[in-house]
């Protein structure tokens, strides 16, 4: 069940738009979590919606 209207919805928003900038510069999540300095299980999460707070 997605909440749309909810915290994982709007995780979700943001998740697709980092996947969507990812994608569009080409890089892998490894790559991408190399260049900002995080793990690609952060990146994983980010582009997921998992939220840890």
């Amino acid at each position: 069940m997605i909440d749309k209207g909810g915290k994982r919805g709007k995780n979700m928003e943001i998740g697709n738009k980092i996947k969507e900038a990812r994608n569009g510069a080409g890089l892998t999540q490894d790559q991408a979590a190399e260049k900002i300095m995080v793990s690609r299980q952060t990146i994983s999460n980010w582009e997921n919606g998992v939220s840890h707070s």
